[in-house]
């Protein structure tokens, strides 16, 4: 009977399966933003539910340690929700806001927590989340065409917003169910697929990347990386294109390190290259000024932005921030100061503190999955290049505001945490 038991798959295995395997499917209700911090909050009442039994001497499903780099995220976003209510303290800003505030940081920051949590301490496989993958990248694909004929034809940019924006959110995009959007500078068509705005596009295509680059089965794996590409080309985001050419390479780098070919190829190349350096500088140096200079006015945007965060924070609120997001002037166009990057963002919001909060998993977590890639972990590849994606696309995006989305890439981050302590807890 124990035997039986040890072969049945677990509840939230398939829960995490069907969940991200009907990604296209919630996306035409406008769902996924409801989705995400669902799928969180419930899978870590089933993991609670499970510790309070098993103290109770029912017998259940085993529940692992928390892993030491999970306890690191834990506590950087409880001192994450920490700053917060001092911000809001400190702006007397009232408790209507401050409840409001405390419920986006609960679907937002609160989700890079919960979903390593998940993964560590629950019975999900990485081959479940690839393999899951590879259903939104079929889909992905077959819809890419559609969303790129649809102006053509002359079809309506947003088909409809769904009335679960009475939820609340950041906005009404991240309910909308939308073919496209259109490039106000020279009036190119930018695809979003299930995402709020196209660099976000971009962010996921490059998190299906990753996971289409780790499946084992050729066609999927294919026909994933194809699609991954699609929404990172379709997605014209600059930085998006930059993370394809550069995470997947120093993942594959990290993960060979302990093959003396790698050191062999690795010192004959930079043998080779070494006359040519200086070429190569001036090369990346017009292709930086190149890829800046493709949306010259985003750029002056985002710079001015993050230079009215940056001001603000170190003369207004160093320390705990001002609490929550501010209107920009008509210079940026009237968004949010701080917006478009995480730093500025954590800065003005919830000062030095909050940034902190942030900065020190991400740094513990790219170290600790660095060393797990070299041991050739499929977990360890994986998250490795997932926190390397939220690092790169920290100085682009606002984390949190898409952790709904890049959920199925924090719940391996849970796993290769587990998975690196069991290694460590095995005696030499």
């Amino acid at each position: 009977m124990d035997q039986t038991a040890h072969h049945t798959r677990a509840p939230e295995d398939l829960i995490v399966a069907v969940a991200l395997a009907a990604t296209w499917f919630v996306y035409l209700f406008g769902g996924l933003y409801v989705l995400g911090p669902v799928l969180g909050v419930g899978l870590t009442g089933l993991l609670f539910a499970r510790v309070y039994l098993t103290e109770d001497g029912v017998s259940t499903r085993a529940v692992p340690a928390i892993p030491s780099g999970v306890w690191v995220w834990i506590l950087g976003m409880l001192v994450m929700l920490l700053a917060l209510e001092v911000g809001h303290m400190n702006q007397n800003l009232g408790l209507g806001q401050t409840i409001k505030s405390t419920i986006g940081w609960a679907k937002g920051w609160a989700l890079l927590a919960l979903f390593p949590l998940i993964g560590a301490c629950m019975n999900i496989k990485v081959e479940t989340i690839i393999r899951a993958a590879g259903w939104v990248a079929l889909g992905t694909l077959l819809l890419t065409p559609v969303f790129l004929v649809a102006p053509m034809v002359g079809l309506p940019k947003v088909l409809f917003v769904s009335p679960l924006k009475l939820v609340g959110g950041p906005g009404p995009e991240f309910f909308a169910v939308q073919l496209y959007s259109i490039e106000p500078t020279d009036g190119s068509t930018r695809l979003r697929y299930f995402t709020p705005w196209s660099p976000a596009a971009g962010m996921i295509g490059n998190m299906y990347l990753i996971f289409a680059l780790s499946d084992k089965r050729r066609f999927w794996k294919w026909m994933g990386v194809l699609s991954a590409l699609a929404m990172i080309w379709t997605s014209k985001s600059r930085l998006a294109l930059a993370a394809a050419m550069f995470i997947w390479p120093v993942v594959i780098a990290v993960g060979e390190t302990k093959r003396p070919a790698m050191w062999f190829a690795a010192t004959l190349g930079l043998l080779m290259l070494t006359p040519m350096a200086q070429g190569i500088l001036d090369w990346i140096d017009a292709t930086l000024n190149s890829v800046k200079s493709m949306r010259a006015d985003s750029t002056r945007v985002r710079e001015l932005l993050g230079d009215i965060a940056i001001e603000r924070w170190w003369n207004e609120a160093p320390i705990w921030g001002h609490g929550v997001v501010e209107r920009g002037p008509h210079a940026v166009e009237y968004m949010p100061i701080g917006s478009h990057h995480t730093w500025f963002g954590l800065l003005f919001v919830k000062g030095a503190v909050g940034a902190i909060a942030l900065a020190i998993p991400l740094a513990w977590s790219l170290i600790e999955f660095a060393l797990l890639a070299v041991t050739r972990s499929k977990a360890g590849r994986i998250a490795f290049g997932m926190v390397l994606l939220m690092s790169f696309y920290s100085i682009g995006e606002n984390l949190e505001i898409l952790a709904y989305l890049i959920w199925p890439g924090l719940i391996v981050m849970g796993i290769a945490a587990r998975e690196l302590q069991q290694a460590s807890a095995i005696p030499e």
